[in-house]
C-alpha cells in the first residue's frame, strides 16, 4: 500500500545525517473556526507521536501548500458538550500529506486519534498508509463509570484514564462519587457531607473543576452520580436528620446492599436535596445529573412507624410505590435547577419526565421497555468490567441486541449507547488500570463501530495493538502488575520470580461476584489489595492463545505436527515450573492464595502430556 512519509526536515542533508538527529517536524495548518482546545489537542497529538515513534518531533504552523497535516473545522462546539454533537470527520492521507476535516472540533479530536492509530515508524521518520476515511460514531453516549467512593481514586489516576478514553474515542466519564463507603465531593453549603462522610479523602471543588476542564479538552463529558435514596450511609454521618432511622451511622467498610436510606416522607429531606442539587448542578455543567436510585431494600422504611403511616395515608401498597414518590420529587428538583435526571432502572416510574435517561443495569428487556414508553436510555448490563469477563464476552453485547433489536427505528434512536462500569470493591489506584484496560477498548469499539463489526478474532488482533499504544498514553495496565508481582515475590531469585510470572500469566481472577465466597478472609475498604489475584489481569492472553491453538489443533483432527510440538513445549514448561515455586522464599502470605492454584496447573501439564501419549492421533502427531 502506498504511504506518506512524515519526514519534513528541510535542506540537502543525507539520510544518515537526518537519522543522527532523530528529529522530525510536522508542519500543520488549521483552517476554519479556531478553539484554544484545538491547540492543546495539537500539542497532545505531537507528544503522543513522539512517544510512539521515539523521535523528537516539533510542530510548526505552515502555509497550506507546505503543510503535512491540514486540519479544517467548520464551526465551534457548544460551550457545554451535549450528546449528539457532530463527531464525524474525514481523514485523507496521500503522499502529499494528510487532511482532516470536521464540522465540529469534536470531530477533529476523534480524527487525530485515528491518525495516531495509523502511524508506524519508518526508516526515515514515521509513516501512515494512504487511506481515505469517513467516520462517525454509532452511539452518542460511549461511557466509562469509575467508582471513586468504595476506594478513592487519586486525580492523576482519573486523568490518565481520561487520556485512555480519548484514545479510544469515548465521550462520557460517569463519576460515581458517593456511596455508603464515602462521600467524595466537597460541598460548601453542606460541609459535613465531605467533612464527616469522606474519611478525609475527597475532591475539592477546584479539583473537580480542573478534572471537568481536563475532560472537555479531550471531548469527554463528566456526569456526576450522587446515589439516593439508598447507597447513602456516608450522607447520614454528618446529616442523620434526613435518614429513615435514627442511626448512629458510620462510613461503611463492607460491601453489599445496606439498609440505611433517606426518609422520603420528611420535607426536610427535600429541602436538603434542593440545596445540595442546586450547588452540585452549578459545579457540574453537564445537562444530565445522575441520581442513582438503585438497590433500596426497604428495611429502613419498614422499621419507621411514621413512614408506614405515610404509606397508608397515600394508599401505597409497596415500597416501590414509595420510591416512585421520592423519585418524582427529586426529578422535579433536578429540573428546577435546569438539568435532566439520569438514574438506574428504578427511576423509570409512571409519570416520570420524558427528558430523563434510564441507565439500565437490568438488561435489554428493561432498556427496550423504557424506549417503548418514549424514554431515552443507555445500557450497562453486559459491560460490568468488574465481573472480570473476557473482552470477547463484553464485545458480543450490543445496546440494540436482545429485546432492543425489535424496537422500531424511531424507538431505537432513544437508545443513546452504553457505559462500561468499574465498581471498585476490589480496585484501587494500583490495579485500576489493568481492570479497565485493554478490555474497555473493545467495548468502546462496540459503541463506535457498525453493529456488523463482530469478528472476535479480528477484535483481539486490534486489541493487542491498542493495548501497547495505551501504554504510551500513560496507562499502567501492563507495567503495574509486574511491579505488584515483584513485591509479592519479595527476596525471590530471578528464577523464582520468572516462575511466579509464568504462573501469573495464565491465571485470572475469579469471575462475577464470587471473590468474597472463595477467600479465607473478609475484604473491607481497608483490606490491602496486594494478593496475586489483585495483580493478574482479568483476562490471560497466554491462556486464551493456548486455548485457540488447542481448538485449532482439534479442529484439524490433531494432525498438525508443528502445532502439536508447540503444545507439548508449553505443557512441559508449565509442568516444570512448579519446582521454583516450592522455595521457602515463594511461600509468602501474599503469594500463597494464588500459588496454591499452581498445583492444578502443574497437574494440568501432566494430564496434557499423558493425554498426548495415550491418544493415538496425538501420539502420531507428537512423534
Amino acid at each position: 500500500m502506498c504511504g506518506v512519509e512524515f519526514d519534513a526536515m528541510a535542506g540537502e542533508r543525507s539520510k544518515r545525517e537526518r537519522r543522527s538527529q532523530d528529529r522530525r517536524i510536522v508542519r500543520r495548518r488549521v483552517h476554519g473556526v479556531h478553539e484554544a482546545r484545538l491547540d492543546r489537542a495539537g500539542q497532545r497529538f505531537l507528544l503522543q507521536l513522539q512517544r510512539q515513534t521515539g523521535l523528537l518531533i516539533s510542530g510548526k504552523t505552515a502555509e497550506p501548500a507546505k503543510a503535512t497535516l491540514v486540519v479544517h473545522t467548520d464551526h465551534a462546539s457548544k460551550e457545554v458538550q451535549e450528546p449528539g454533537e457532530d463527531e464525524a470527520y474525514t481523514l485523507e492521507i496521500t503522499p502529499a500529506g494528510a487532511k482532516l476535516n470536521a464540522a465540529n472540533p469534536l470531530g477533529v479530536l476523534r480524527g487525530l486519534q485515528t491518525f495516531l492509530q495509523l502511524v508506524d515508524v519508518s526508516p526515515d521518520g514515521f509513516a501512515a498508509p494512504a487511506v481515505s476515511i469517513k467516520d462517525q460514531p454509532r452511539f452518542v453516549w460511549r461511557g466509562l463509570l469509575i467508582d471513586s467512593s468504595r476506594h478513592f481514586t487519586p486525580m492523576e489516576v482519573l486523568k490518565r484514564n481520561l487520556d485512555g478514553m480519548e484514545a479510544v474515542k469515548m465521550d462520557v466519564f460517569h463519576w460515581h462519587i458517593s456511596d455508603n463507603q464515602g462521600f467524595r465531593a466537597e460541598s460548601k453549603k453542606l460541609p459535613k457531607l465531605h467533612g464527616a462522610g469522606s474519611g478525609g479523602a475527597y475532591y475539592t471543588q477546584n479539583e473537580i473543576r480542573e478534572l471537568i476542564a481536563y475532560a472537555r479538552d479531550r471531548g469527554i463529558r463528566v456526569v456526576a452520580e450522587f446515589d439516593m435514596p439508598g447507597h447513602s450511609s456516608s450522607w447520614f454521618v454528618g446529616y442523620p436528620e434526613i435518614a429513615s432511622t435514627p442511626g448512629p451511622f458510620k462510613i461503611e467498610e463492607e460491601w453489599g446492599v445496606m439498609d440505611p436510606a433517606m426518609d422520603p416522607t420528611n420535607e426536610k429531606t427535600y429541602k436538603f436535596l434542593d440545596i445540595f442539587i442546586g450547588e452540585m448542578t452549578k459545579l457540574f455543567p453537564d445537562h444530565y445529573f445522575h441520581i442513582g436510585g438503585d438497590e433500596v431494600n426497604g428495611k429502613a422504611w419498614d422499621a419507621n412507624p411514621k413512614i408506614q403511616e405515610f404509606k397508608k395515608a397515600h394508599n401505597y401498597k409497596s415500597n416501590d410505590e414509595l420510591q416512585t414518590y421520592f423519585s418524582q420529587r427529586v426529578q422535579k428538583l433536578v429540573n428546577k435547577h435546569g438539568k435532566a435526571a439520569i438514574g438506574w432502572d428504578e427511576i423509570f416510574v409512571p409519570g416520570a419526565p420524558k427528558d430523563i435517561v434510564i441507565h439500565s443495569w437490568r438488561g435489554s428487556k428493561a432498556l427496550a421497555a423504557a424506549a417503548k414508553e418514549g424514554y431515552q436510555g443507555i445500557l450497562s448490563s453486559g459491560y460490568y468490567i468488574d465481573l472480570m469477563w473476557s473482552a470477547a464476552r463484553h464485545y458480543v453485547v450490543d445496546p440494540l441486541s436482545g429485546e432492543a433489536a425489535d424496537l422500531t427505528p424511531e424507538q431505537k434512536k432513544l437508545v443513546l449507547g452504553g457505559e462500561a462500569t468499574m465498581w471498585s470493591e476490589y480496585v484501587n489506584w494500583e490495579n485500576i488500570d489493568n481492570r479497565i484496560w485493554p478490555r474497555t477498548a473493545a467495548i468502546a469499539e462496540r459503541y463506535w463501530s457498525p453493529q456488523s463489526v463482530t469478528d472476535v478474532n479480528s477484535m483481539y488482533a486490534r486489541l493487542d495493538v491498542i493495548s501497547e499504544r495505551l501504554e504510551w498514553v500513560g496507562l499502567t495496565h501492563r507495567s503495574q502488575p509486574r511491579k505488584m508481582l515483584r513485591r509479592i515475590a519479595g527476596p525471590a531469585t530471578p528464577q523464582e520470580f520468572a516462575a511466579l510470572k509464568m504462573l501469573a500469566d495464565v491465571l485470572e481472577p475469579v469471575k462475577d461476584y464470587t471473590r468474597g465466597e472463595t477467600t479465607s478472609y473478609t475484604a473491607i475498604t481497608t483490606t490491602p489489595l496486594n494478593h496475586l489475584v489483585d495483580a493478574v489481569p482479568p483476562e490471560s492472553d497466554v491462556a486464551r492463545r493456548f486455548d485457540e491453538k488447542v481448538s485449532a489443533f482439534v479442529d484439524g483432527s490433531c494432525r498438525d505436527a508443528n502445532v502439536a510440538a508447540q503444545l507439548r513445549t508449553q505443557l512441559t514448561k508449565w509442568r516444570d515450573n512448579d519446582a521454583p515455586l516450592q522455595s521457602p522464599r515463594a511461600e509468602g502470605v501474599s503469594c500463597e492464595r494464588g500459588c496454591a492454584e499452581f498445583a492444578g496447573l502443574d497437574g494440568g501439564g501432566d494430564v496434557g502430556l499423558s493425554g498426548a501419549r495415550r491418544d493415538n492421533q496425538w501420539h502420531a502427531a507428537f512423534r
